[in-house]
């Protein structure tokens, strides 16, 4: 191994870490913020206090998962889910609340590994005695074969980091009829190594994915295994009734000493799914029964919000970690009247972020957005404003695109949302409406919303949706909302603008190519920035994750490196008696 190459791989997962450390710190640390921002009370901090042994933990849900196969995980609270509670990752982020939540941690690896060949190769080597639900071992050939396994058409939409970077990987099709990715290769059962066709001093952070989860060749089941993943895990499933509800019970052959990370405090774990999210929020304010040991799955609907800041019990029992993401209206490039640059400019000067807003919820828990990016990939942890349109829109300005566009009269489109974010819709609605865009409305379930999406040939033209970076660099964000090399059929993922631009993709490898983090970073904001003046999106808002938990629930926070979800590793009850059985 070349000691060099060590180092300076391990220097970039430090800074990288320390980078959204910094930007996590300095918005927390500005005091007018704060003051105007009642919901950051608990920002950082663990609510509940300690949690003891035992009972049962109830989630409410407005909604089933979008998926817990590990090859198809990638929905930012899925993903906490999945790999805090039913599978382990070569790699985890720290259970901490705060800044020390983006700390990377070994998790079935026995350190962070090992690059050579300048980290265009990363070796890890398993921890000895990991088990399954049945007993039986973990080896790195489970691990291979879930990475094998995500090239599959047949799974789609799950993080698409190896086929990125592996050698091979363009053309590889998975691992049906015996076909094997020769770039990842296993010594023996506790050692895996990656050969890569470029240097990834970040590819630590990229085996914290569920890509990286092992799955037994013999369990599995092709998509099939949605529904049954093989815990590798605390927990592992009793029953998955689709739509309804999903128990979880102790997984026995859990070694905790194998796991600094998780702590499975519950006996049990319930997820009731199907509820309205008014009903969620109701109960949990209330607190009573049973309820007293829940926690919200979705976000406080905005309506609830104000209910739940002027009740200072109510309040305390609130988190509201920043999401490090941010919302976007996204146009369909490739398609009539959106192929046109001066109509998708006309999107962006029409667009009312103030209204976008208010119907999240308001400036207590959400932001106007300005850039693509996040505030916490910027300098500062602010967003900058290349564009320079008002937040509640220019409609003359649009208008007059539209005129030079052609399109004088205005003309029809349809946007589709989550059912979660209907108010937003209508503020998306109501504001190109203005400007003489006629938009129709289509919700979507929350669990289907990312498939119905994802498949390019039957999604309407303007999408309302997010992106949240895997970690903190600019090359885990526009890479993966903007690089039209990697736009899929089915199962796409991030780049719903279907945007193909060679200047963006010539830039974006020669950003990729960087050995200086300092100079990456600052291209990668200068290429947002460039990027949006060419308007394959306007950007929406930037929110906090509200959720609310019952008054007998201890240890809870929202995490970091989440984008705010609650962490289930460390989550419990403070009397595990007055839960329901």
């Amino acid at each position: 191994m070349n000691k060099r190459t060590y180092t300076l791989a391990t220097a970039l997962v430090t800074t990288l870490a320390l980078g959204m450390t910094g930007c996590s710190d300095g918005k927390k640390s500005d005091g007018a913020r704060d003051r105007k921002n009642p919901a950051t009370s608990n920002n950082g901090a663990v609510v509940g206090g300690t949690p003891q042994r035992g009972g049962t933990l109830t989630v409410l849900s407005n909604q089933d998962f979008t998926h817990l196969d590990p090859a198809r995980n990638w929905v930012m609270p899925d993903m906490d889910f999945g790999t805090r509670l039913l599978y382990r990752t070569l790699v985890t982020y720290a259970a901490q609340p705060g800044a020390k939540g983006t700390e990377l941690v070994p998790d079935l690896a026995e350190d962070l590994g090992t690059p050579s060949d300048g980290a265009k190769t990363w070796t890890f080597r398993l921890k000895p005695g990991l088990k399954y639900e049945d007993g039986t071992p973990i080896t790195s050939r489970d691990i291979k074969h879930n990475v094998e396994r995500s090239f599959s058409p047949d799974l789609p939409g799950g993080p698409d980091y190896a086929a990125r970077y592996l050698v091979g990987g363009k053309d590889y099709r998975g691992p049906a009829e015996g076909r094997h990715l020769d770039s990842v290769k296993t010594p023996d059962d506790r050692t895996i190594v990656f050969e890569l066709h470029t240097a990834f001093a970040e590819f630590p952070f990229a085996a914290t994915l569920p890509t990286f989860a092992p799955v037994p060749k013999s369990r599995d089941k092709g998509p099939q295994y949605d529904s049954r993943p093989f815990s590798s895990g605390p927990y592992k499933i009793e029953t998955y009734a689709r739509d309804k509800q999903l128990v979880l019970v102790r997984n026995t052959h859990w070694d905790p000493g194998s796991d600094s990370v998780r702590k499975a405090y519950p006996d049990r774990i319930v997820v009731t799914m199907g509820l309205k999210g008014n009903q969620i929020d109701d109960r949990l304010i209330a607190s009573s029964g049973a309820d007293a040991s829940a926690v919200s799955w979705a976000q406080l609907r905005p309506e609830s919000i104000s209910k739940v800041l002027t009740e200072a019990d109510v309040k305390a029992r609130l988190l509201a970690e920043s999401s490090s993401c941010t919302e976007m209206v996204q146009m369909h490039t490739g398609r009539a009247p959106f192929d046109d640059l001066k109509v998708r400019q006309a999107v962006q000067y029409a667009l009312d972020r103030e209204a976008i807003v208010t119907a999240a919820g308001g400036p207590a828990v959400v932001d106007a957005s300005t850039a693509a990016m996040p505030g916490a990939l910027f300098a500062g942890g602010k967003q900058p404003d290349t564009l320079k349109i008002p937040l509640s829109g220019d409609v003359e300005k649009a208008k007059q695109l539209l005129k030079e566009a052609g399109k004088a009269g205005g003309f029809s489109t349809r946007l589709t949302v989550s059912m979660n974010d209907k108010r937003i819709g209508e503020a998306v609605q109501e504001s190109l409406g203005r400007a003489g865009i006629k938009v129709t409305i289509e919700t979507v379930d929350p669990s289907a919303f990312y498939d119905t999406i994802g498949d390019t040939k039957s999604r309407t033209d303007l999408v309302y949706t997010g992106w949240c970076p895997d970690y903190p660099s600019g090359s885990t964000f526009l890479p993966f909302v903007f690089d039209g090399r990697f736009i899929k059929a089915k199962g796409n993922s991030g780049n719903h603008s279907l945007f193909k631009d060679d200047t963006t993709i010539e830039r974006m490898d020669e950003i990729a190519a960087m050995s200086d983090g300092a100079r990456a970073n600052k291209a990668w904001q200068e290429l947002d920035g460039q990027i949006l003046a060419k308007a394959p999106v306007a950007p929406g808002a930037s929110k906090r994750r509200t959720l609310l938990i019952g008054t007998n629930v201890a240890g809870a926070f929202g995490h970091t490196s989440w984008s705010g979800q609650l962490d289930y590793a460390t989550v419990g009850l403070k009397d595990p008696s007055k839960s329901a059985n």
